[in-house]
């Protein structure tokens, strides 16, 4: 499933000033609580509550294809850390790369991210409100008749 962004510079900012860094040697990672999210949670219950995701990338960098690969990367790494289970939803959550991803490999931006994350505190602990699988339990439980298995009749 596709990460929902964070399109509006102010949110960018306010991760900055307000959230909570944790930086690594591939990655710095700001992470704020997302007030907005149950709001937007509300008007799609589908997906539930999850995190904004915003990247960052300077010029600094190097040009348009290691910015690109950098951005690649990051973004491989949040969703194989998502995949795994444990993240915290409901916050607002930008990756800056740093220079160093320029020559690392996705093991090692994925292990240095999960250390950030970790010391951002996003992972594991509790979630601001709902996570995102807790419907889909739902509705599995709301299809069995008592026994576990979906669609036996006693």
């Amino acid at each position: 499933m596709k990460n929902a962004a964070i399109c509006e510079n102010h949110l960018y900012q306010k991760a900055y000033r307000k959230g909570k860094r944790a930086v690594g040697r591939y990655a710095a990672v700001y992470v704020l609580r997302d007030y907005a999210a149950a709001r937007i949670a509300k008007a799609d219950p589908r997906r539930g509550l999850r995190n904004r995701v915003g990247l960052t990338v300077g010029k600094k960098l190097g040009g348009a294809v290691e910015r690109n690969r950098a951005k690649r990367l990051m973004r491989e790494a949040y969703r194989l850390i998502d995949r795994e289970g444990g993240l915290q939803y409901g916050n607002l959550v930008v990756i800056a790369a740093r220079t160093a991803i320029v020559t690392a490999s996705c093991r090692e931006v994925v292990e240095d991210m999960r250390r950030s994350f970790a010391a951002a505190g996003l992972l594991g602990g509790k979630t601001h409100g709902k996570q995102k699988n807790d419907r889909a339990d739902a509705r599995v439980k709301d299809r069995t008749d008592g026994t576990g298995e979906p669609g036996s009749e006693a």
